[in-house]
Formats: C-alpha cells, sequence, structure tokens
C-alpha cells in the first residue's frame, strides 16, 4: 500500500481564518491553551439509518505529515498581517495534539465525536479544514456505497465512478470508501495500485465499433482474454445481435480451448426485460454459467427495482451515483469547539442556536455502543464523560436527550468503547489496520444494527443518548447562556 498523502504537502489546505485566529491566537499569548474540538455531523444522508465511518487513515497520515515549508511562510510573510514571530512559529512547527477516532467501517451516528482533537490551540484549530474534508468524502461515498450494496442482496457491486468523480483525490479515494462499505472492485486502476482494490473492466462500445462488425470485435477479444472474457453486448440490439454474437463467439472461440465464458454486460434499455431474456438465450446456447452483469446510472433504488422484478443480474457496476452520492451529494460534518483547560481543569463550552440541531454537546467525551448479549445487535449509543465508565454487570438507565422521559433499563449488555486513541502528544501510537481487515470489519459491524435501522425508507431510529452527568453539564450550560450570560 502506498501512503499517497506523503507525495504532496496538505499542511495549507485549511481556510484562511484557520490562519488568522491563529495568528491572533499567538498574538493574544494563547498559542499553548489546550482545547477540545469534536468532528461531527448532524444528519445522515438520504435520510437513512446510519452511517459508515471512512477517511480515517487518510486523516492521521495528513496529520502525521504537518509541516510548513519555506515557501509556505513566504506566502504569509506576502500577506502583510502575519507577525514574525508567528512565522518563526509556524518554521518550527510540530504536531503535538492528542487524538482518538473511531475505527473506519464503524457504522456511526449524528451528534456523536468522529475524532476528538486536544492540543494548543493555534494547532487544534489549524487542522478543520482537512479533517473534515477527509472524513466527509469518505464517509459519505462508504455509506452510500453501503445502501447499494445492501440493495443488490449478495450480487457483486463495482465501483465505476471514476470519470463523474469531483476531482482526482475524489475517484482514487472514493475508490476506497466504496471498497470498505462492501464494493468487490473498481475501475480505478491507481486505486489499486495504492490501496490494493481490485481493478475491474473488460471493454467500451469503442472497442466493438473499431472493428468491422461486432461478431469481429468480439472474437477478437476472446482470442485475446479467453480465461476473463465478458462482452459488451449493447453497442447495437442486445437481443438481435449483441447475444447471438457472444453464442456464436463463445461456441467458436472459447469452447474449442476448453475455456467457458465469465459474462456478459448490458450498459442500457431496459435491464430487467433484456437480462430476462439473455439469461433465456445463453441458458439454451449451453451456457448457465456465464454471468450478466448490469451498468448505466445505477443506484440502490434501481437495483432494488430490478430485483423484485425478477432481473436475472449477477453483479452491477455503478458509477456517478455511487462515486457523487448523487442522491445526497453532502455529508455534513462540523467541527466544534467543547471544551478548554483552565489551570489544569476541563471547563465545557458550548454553542447554542435557534436550531436544535446546530446546538453542541459540550465536554471531552467517550462513546459507548451498548450491545445485547443474546442478539449481538447494537441497542443504543450513549455518550459520557471522557472518565465515566459504564458498568455493563448491572442495569443501565438510557434516556432520549430531548425528550427525557423516554427511559428504558438496560440488561445484559456489553458496552464497547468506541474512539481509539490515534495520537499522543503528536506521535502516532496506532496501528494501521489494512484494507482487507477494514472491509471485514465494516461487514462485522453492520451485522450488529437492526434490520429496521437499515430500512431505506423511514428506517427506525438508533438512539444516541447522553449519560445523566453529560447530560446534566449541557442542560446547565443551555440555561446559563440562554439567561443572556453571553452578553
Amino acid at each position: 500500500m502506498t501512503d499517497w498523502t506523503k507525495e504532496q504537502n496538505f499542511t495549507m489546505l485549511a481556510d484562511f481564518y484557520e490562519f488568522t485566529m491563529a495568528n491572533g491566537y499567538f498574538a493574544n499569548g494563547m498559542k499553548d491553551k489546550i482545547c477540545y474540538f469534536d468532528l461531527y455531523f448532524r444528519s445522515i444522508p438520504d435520510g437513512g439509518g446510519f452511517a459508515v465511518m471512512a477517511g480515517t487513515q487518510q486523516a492521521i497520515e495528513y496529520l502525521d505529515n504537518l509541516h510548513f515549508t519555506e515557501d509556505d511562510i513566504e506566502y504569509f510573510r506576502g500577506r502583510g498581517i502575519f507577525s514574525e514571530e508567528f512565522l518563526r512559529y509556524l518554521a518550527d512547527f510540530k504536531f503535538c495534539c492528542d487524538v482518538w477516532a473511531v475505527p473506519e467501517g464503524t457504522p456511526v451516528f449524528p451528534h456523536e465525536p468522529l475524532m476528538i482533537i486536544r492540543g494548543p490551540a493555534i494547532q487544534a484549530q489549524m487542522v478543520e479544514t482537512m479533517l473534515l474534508l477527509t472524513i466527509n468524502h469518505q464517509t459519505l461515498i462508504a455509506t452510500k456505497s453501503n445502501r447499494i450494496v445492501r440493495a443488490a442482496q449478495g450480487r457483486a457491486v463495482m465501483e465505476f465512478g471514476s470519470r463523474r468523480a469531483h476531482g482526482y483525490s475524489s475517484a482514487i479515494l472514493g475508490a476506497r470508501a466504496a471498497y470498505i462499505a462492501g464494493c468487490v472492485g473498481t475501475a480505478c486502476t491507481i486505486s489499486d495500485k495504492f490501496f490494493g482494490i481490485p481493478a475491474l473492466g473488460t471493454m467500451a462500445h469503442s472497442w466493438v465499433q473499431m472493428f468491422p462488425g461486432e461478431y469481429e470485435a468480439f472474437r477478437a477479444y476472446a482470442e485475446v482474454y479467453p480465461n476473463d472474457c465478458t462482452l459488451l453486448v449493447d453497442t447495437y440490439n442486445v437481443l438481435k445481435s449483441g447475444i447471438p454474437n457472444a453464442i456464436k463467439v463463445f461456441d467458436e472461440v472459447l469452447a474449442p480451448m476448453g475455456r467457458r465464458p465469465k459474462g456478459v454486460r448490458i450498459d442500457s434499455g431496459d435491464i430487467t426485460y433484456l437480462s430476462k431474456k439473455a439469461r433465456k438465450m445463453l441458458d439454451e446456447a449451453g451456457y448457465p454459467d456465464c454471468k450478466i452483469v448490469a451498468s448505466n446510472s445505477l443506484d440502490e433504488y434501481i437495483i432494488r427495482d430490478t430485483i423484485s422484478q425478477g432481473a436475472c443480474i449477477d453483479s452491477f457496476g455503478v458509477g456517478e451515483r455511487l462515486i457523487t452520492a448523487k442522491s445526497s451529494p453532502v455529508f455534513g460534518g462540523v467541527y466544534k469547539l467543547v471544551a478548554v483547560e483552565e489551570e489544569g481543569h476541563i471547563v465545557p463550552k458550548i454553542k447554542i442556536s435557534e436550531n436544535i440541531q446546530k446546538i453542541t454537546i459540550p465536554d471531552f467525551k467517550e462513546i459507548y455502543r451498548l450491545y445485547d448479549n443474546e442478539s449481538g445487535k447494537a441497542i443504543a449509543d450513549v455518550l459520557t464523560n471522557h472518565d465515566e465508565e459504564i458498568d455493563d454487570t448491572k442495569p443501565y438507565e438510557i434516556f432520549d436527550p430531548e425528550h427525557t422521559w423516554k427511559r428504558k433499563t438496560v440488561t445484559n449488555f456489553t458496552a464497547k468503547r468506541l474512539l481509539v486513541r490515534v495520537f499522543d502528544k503528536g506521535k502516532m501510537v496506532y496501528d494501521l489496520p489494512d484494507l482487507e481487515e477494514i472491509r471485514r470489519y465494516c461487514a462485522e459491524q453492520i451485522d450488529t444494527i437492526w434490520d429496521e435501522v437499515k430500512r431505506f425508507e423511514n428506517p427506525h431510529k438508533y438512539y444516541v443518548d447522553l449519560s445523566s452527568r453529560l447530560w446534566i453539564i449541557r442542560h446547565g450550560l443551555l440555561e446559563k447562556y440562554s439567561s443572556g450570560y453571553g452578553a
């Protein structure tokens, strides 16, 4: 696996106000003031029941490579608003924050911290943009991909979207996120080089058009790739020429070699109708093992409908609607200050809004996931203060933090912490798992989510509750600042 982030320095990939604030913190003697930021999101794309955490590795690699070059310093000097003392600080910059993160592949829910950054105000502030774009993008694509994979009901899904991605990094890392979430491979060759994601693909319509006729094109391809022969059959007419010519080539080229065809691909038209007819023709010709692949602007809803209508499709190639998460293309992750340290004590901070969704959850926190011991399914997540322990040998009461009369006592459960430490005072202390391990972990964790939460429409709400202690802290700050204290 190649650490492609080290080929570029992303330290300057930040909103400009992060540097103006950093300079201001420095000028006000706050460069060493310790603060805590949470990276979290407020709503699940497509109205889904959960999201899939992704991008942790790239976020870690970015943090591990933070440094300012001489050119960076000269750029800041040229702006004329930054002090020379601050520029000397940047020239000698060394990342020294503590960082916790949710492992990649974990199902995650609104308002729980996906990452926590603790450290000097300047450092914790300036990493906001890059961390958000990294986690937002890959989590968005992983979430969409998993919806599509689940819609396919065990049939293989291939990521085919590079040419429609929003830039090269979106294509490369989008393929990575899709693989974590269950896609079997990608059309993006460089993602195979960097991450070992199986690169898949056969031919385009241009291959067929290059030859005098469809038969000649199919024959030439079969002769070059007899062990991996999948033919694109919709350049002219699927049923009148594509499938008949494919069968003829299977008979005349592959059969004499003792080889079997891999498949045919349909990229246009009514794929449900065409796949049924193609299946019948292939079976009657003696090729029941020849797979049918479908592509062409697919998503989870189209895939679900084609399967329910009896389509004879063995695998799907999904492009633009996956790689751009077209139906819900923004993952609304945010990065908010939740606490500062004063004389060695953690002081919770809150941001209040008329919009309830934008009110933050203060303090340095931990996430516990409660699992039912009989079914193995996740019951709820509980946000606690960082030093709280949930004793799963005793009954534990959970409650809705907004509608506190909704309460439930949980018994016979296991409580697991979700956050893992990835940096200790700027030193990476986390062993990055390989991509196959992340992919397996993702499948295992999604299996712990109830089917009702996995519904595409009106999923059951999975609760993210607050411990009593954390709720009291938040409620106290709400009362304090809503009474006009902030004025």
